[in-house]
């Protein structure tokens, strides 16, 4: 799952430096509107990127708390069975 996340920055990454590329290239625009549309893709990919960001951490908190669940549950089964031999 990682590695399909990074995947997606990378090819999104990819196609904004391309887009930005063949925009300037032509570009029927000045100079000073050409930068103000620069600046505003930059914060539009920031804001996706920060989104990204915080459900990636979303998911991985609710892993790390179905883990947690999984491992208390397995030590209570341990501690039974632990009680059944000894007793």
């Amino acid at each position: 799952m990682a590695r399909e996340t990074s995947d997606d920055a990378i090819w999104f990454l990819s196609g904004l430096a391309l887009g930005v590329t063949v925009g300037l290239l032509f570009a029927p625009q000045s100079g000073e509107e050409t930068r103000i549309q620069i600046k505003e893709a930059a914060r539009r990919s920031g804001e996706r990127l920060r989104e990204q960001g915080d459900d990636l951490y979303s998911k991985s908190r609710d892993l790390f708390e179905r883990g947690r669940e999984l491992a208390d549950e397995a030590s209570g089964i341990f501690e039974r069975g632990r009680s059944l031999v000894d007793g």
